[in-house]
């Protein structure tokens, strides 16, 4: 460590905070990757009420200290000799530390997104139009089919009609209700 001693001031702390800093954020990367990180940092020290806000993570937890510090210190370090002005390096390396957290977040938003349940429930078909795909018959004497589509996918579903007639193929229709939580009911629109 005396090699750090030699180093003017401002460049031993970017080297003071850089190396302690990165081997927490390589301990930290290996537990995500292996399933140990459980919690996302350490707990905001006032107390407010996030519930109704859409963030993915806490803005003020350890994880985003490492990341904050982490481009702060290497930005330093990397722009010490270029950049002559302290205050102008300064002000990088806090820039480059806001922008490390920026990224993380929006790593985070797209790894969110991963979770979101996309799973098809029949609820969803009600009251949204369709196209006849098989002839239905009329006064719910068969199943004809359907194809309509939920939260971007189309499906091919099972449906009957109160109606005295068979509503025919590539006719518009409407769910009006489900039955047996399997079997739509349409009517022409």
């Amino acid at each position: 460590m005396e090699i750090l001693h030699s180093l003017e001031p401002l460049l031993r702390v970017f080297w003071y905070i850089a190396i302690p800093v990165s081997i927490i954020f390589i301990i930290q990367a290996i537990m995500t990757f292996v399933g140990g990180n459980s919690m996302d940092g350490v707990t905001a020290d006032f107390d407010s009420d996030f519930s109704d806000t859409d963030a993915p993570f806490q803005l003020f937890s350890l994880r985003n200290l490492i990341n904050f510090l982490l481009g702060f210190s290497w930005s330093g370090i990397a722009f010490y000799n270029i950049i002559g002005s302290k205050t102008l390096l300064l002000i990088l390396a806090i820039v480059t530390g806001i922008v490390f957290v920026a990224i993380f977040f929006v790593i985070i938003r797209q790894l969110m997104r991963l979770t979101e349940d996309d799973s098809f429930r029949i609820d969803e078909t009600l009251y949204k139009t369709a196209e006849v795909y098989l002839t239905i018959p009329g006064n719910r004497i068969g199943k004809g089919k359907i194809l309509i589509s939920v939260n971007g996918s189309v499906r091919e579903l099972e449906a009957m009609t109160d109606s005295a007639g068979p509503i025919l193929s590539h006719t518009t229709v409407k769910v009006v209700k489900i039955e047996n939580k399997n079997v739509l009911i349409v009517a022409k629109i």
